[in-house]
């Protein structure tokens, strides 16, 4: 449970050592090139 003026953080992220793994997506933006990113956090009352 939390306290009165508690908090927590949900921040996005790439997969862990993507520049070091081809399979992964790149982590790298190129000048010119736009980034653009979208997250949905949902919850639900249980």
């Amino acid at each position: 449970m939390y306290s009165q003026h508690s908090a927590f953080c949900l921040e996005t992220q790439h997969f862990p050592d993507s520049p070091n793994q081809p399979k992964f997506p790149s982590t790298v933006l190129r000048p010119g090139q736009v980034y653009h990113t979208s997250t949905v956090h949902k919850f639900a009352a249980r």
